[in-house]
């Protein structure tokens, strides 16, 4: 059911917001003992949403998300009840003494926060990526996809990606530093917004490195997403989070506003080549690859159809494509060709991430913002001072999974030598913001004077990350029962996943410059419109209670694991 239905159905009085609190904790109970999606439960939801159905009731509606129950990811304080946790068991137990900015904005705005999402534990920040999985958390255990058994559910915002994507919540908050949104939204069959950095608060949200974290929705249609994101939207105080001092606009749009069916009418749509490269992301075989482009492919043929001109461009900072088999069969608007044929991996190809070069930056970052999340604690409820504090626990709790998945990450953060404001980190930071930004996603779109970029979103995290440039996915398709299963490793109890398959999703991203949310937004609305791969791919487990087109209960059949 997506916002605006809710909004409907509370409207006419067919239903409360209580009755839809109840119904999605019942819909978390009959699942996630086998998804572990959710780490924590408000236990203020109802109260909450009886005062929420008492002001609707007196004629006070605040918007489109009042007493609707959504999930935040479980490193965003909410100063109630709830843990904040990034995943860790170290955390049980630390209150915060405020709330997140954006968790503010979010109450202003009437939503009920229904609970913590499962995560990556310290939202990847921890373990070397060969020794852990991703959606796993010492507190919230293995989480999976329910697009099929043992489903790799992307990180690092697992958990909020897995709930929304079978209706467990309205909608939900992920971040992202590289990937992090982007990967869970198109592998759980969702629309997911990385924004531009500065647009949304950090605020009392565990971060690991302020130079690219940023937070955003997950939803189920693009209209769910605009919805989110209008709400956590603006300027914070300096001594907050004073990246969002350079936001263009003294408040920031309602970008439900640029939702036009014919938003693409008239755009021109950048097709950058060499960043289809199977290296920028192996998590797929070639074979998932093809029926990736296959799809992308198709879907620059429906972006032509209504109205957009597709023009092959690149990122002046990449190696060039090794061939030119990739741009062989689909017309576009500059009388160039493209085709599912992808090129081949390479091991001779070097980016402007592949050296140690964000390490220079990132590890004394993530160590200074630790710190500083640990600081802001109340005193009394945690001995936790330092990252030191944070390793030792780990080391000693068997929840934690110490030493199998290893905290190799926080060993490089706690002895760097660099400082966090040092010239070095600055130099390292610059330099790969200038190669992912201006000679990068900016350049691409200058030269040929387009609108967006389009990307399978497998291939389209990196550049925007260092940019600092928003992104929006929304479906594209999913894997056929005639492909093979791609195992991350199929007889390790740690790292057993399945990363590609049957029945498992792919999503298609428009990139666009800094603070162009409002145009993304609108082109990803237009294709969905078009498209509605959405609605037809059926996830593996569904929970069986339903809240009816009336406001009544139903219990459906369930399709379990």
């Amino acid at each position: 059911m997506t916002i605006n239905e809710m909004g409907q159905l509370l409207q006419m009085r067919t239903t409360t917001s209580e009755e839809l609190v109840d119904v999605y904790l019942q819909r978390i109970s009959e699942v996630d003992d086998r998804l572990h999606a959710i780490n924590e439960i408000n236990s203020d939801a109802h109260a909450i949403a009886r005062e929420l159905d008492k002001e609707r009731a007196l004629g006070k509606v605040r918007g489109p998300l009042h007493g609707v129950p959504i999930l935040v990811k479980d490193v965003i304080a909410t100063n109630d009840k709830m843990n904040n946790t990034a995943g860790s068991v170290c955390l049980l137990g630390a209150r915060t003494l405020e709330e997140a900015s954006i968790i503010t904005k979010l109450r202003k705005a009437g939503a009920i926060i229904l609970g913590k999402a499962n995560l990556d534990e310290w939202a990847g920040f921890r373990s070397d990526f060969h020794t852990t999985s991703l959606g796993w958390s010492g507190y919230g255990g293995q989480g999976r996809g329910a697009y099929r058994q043992d489903q790799d559910p992307g990180g690092s915002s697992s958990g909020s990606a897995v709930a929304v994507s079978i209706g467990l919540a309205a909608a939900a908050l992920g971040t992202e530093t590289r990937g992090s949104i982007i990967i869970p939204a198109e592998w759980n069959n969702l629309v997911g917004v990385k924004p531009t950095l500065g647009l949304v608060s950090r605020h009392m949200v565990i971060a690991s490195c302020p130079r690219q974290d940023v937070v955003g929705p997950l939803a189920r249609t693009v209209r769910d997403a605009a919805y989110l994101l209008t709400a956590i939207a603006g300027k914070d105080k300096y001594e907050n989070d004073n990246y969002t001092l350079d936001q263009p606009f003294e408040s920031p749009p309602d970008y439900t506003k640029a939702l036009n069916r014919d938003a693409l009418q008239g755009a021109r749509i950048g097709v950058p080549w060499n960043g289809v490269l199977p290296e920028f992301y192996p998590a797929q075989s070639p074979e998932h690859l093809q029926v990736i482009m296959r799809s992308f492919n198709e879907s620059l043929a429906i972006l032509q159809a209504a109205g957009a001109t597709i023009v092959h461009t690149s990122f002046p900072s990449l190696p060039a494509p090794q061939n030119e088999n990739h741009r062989k069969t689909a017309p576009t608007g500059d009388g160039q060709d493209t085709s599912s044929d992808i090129p081949p991996a390479s091991a001779h190809n070097t980016y402007p991430w592949s050296n140690a070069a964000p390490s220079a930056y990132q590890n004394p970052d993530a160590l200074l913002a630790i710190n500083t999340y640990l600081s802001r604690l109340d005193p009394a409820s945690t001995p936790l001072r330092h990252l030191h504090d944070i390793a030792a626990c780990t080391a000693s709790n068997p929840r934690e999974q110490h030493p199998p998945r290893d905290i190799s990450q926080w060993t490089a953060a706690l002895t760097t030598p660099i400082a966090p404001n040092s010239s070095q980190a600055w130099t390292a930071y610059q330099s790969l913001y200038q190669a992912c930004g201006p000679n990068g996603v900016f350049a691409a779109l200058q030269n040929g004077h387009l609108d967006a970029l389009v990307l399978p979103s497998v291939f389209s995290s990196h550049l925007p990350a260092y940019a600092g440039s928003p992104i929006v996915t929304v479906p594209m398709g999913a894997f056929g029962p005639d492909v093979g299963v791609k195992w991350r490793k199929e007889h390790d109890p740690l790292l057993r996943s399945v990363m590609a398959g049957p029945g498992m999703t792919f999503g298609l991203s428009f990139l666009g410059e800094k603070w162009s949310e409002e145009m993304l937004l609108g082109l990803a609305y237009a294709y969905e419109q078009r498209t509605g791969v959405r609605g037809r791919v059926r996830p593996l487990v569904v929970p069986r209670t339903e809240l009816g087109g009336e406001g009544r209960w139903r219990v459906q059949e369930e399709v379990s694991l």
